[in-house]
């Protein structure tokens, strides 16, 4: 992700029992990065089992990121899936992989 211009600026950031794993930098957006490891595809690659509850758990997490470091930039949350098969790891990297739904 650095290569790509990406800058880091939290990792495994918390907001109560909510997790986000990677939040970066990159065009002038904020990007929420959700990490996805699997070690077989049998039951789906690992970016499914981001699942709908767990999307909006990324959302109120990254709002209240955004709120509580004053940040006014868009937003984008991707999803990174890793999958790890006769030990090599295949990376894929899905940008804007899901929007905010509102409830």
């Amino acid at each position: 992700m650095r290569s790509q211009n990406y800058t880091i600026l939290e990792s495994n950031w918390r907001y109560k029992k909510l997790e986000v794993d990677i939040i970066a930098k990159h065009n002038n957006r904020i990007v929420f990065i959700e990490v996805k490891t699997r070690t077989s595809n049998d039951h789906g690659e690992p970016e499914s089992f981001v699942t709908i509850k767990k999307q909006r758990f990324i959302v109120e997490a990254a709002n209240n990121y955004l709120v509580s470091k004053n940040i006014d930039l868009e937003a984008r949350f991707d999803i990174v899936s890793v999958l790890l098969m006769n030990g090599e790891f295949i990376i894929n990297h899905l940008p804007d992989a899901f929007y905010p739904i509102v409830k």
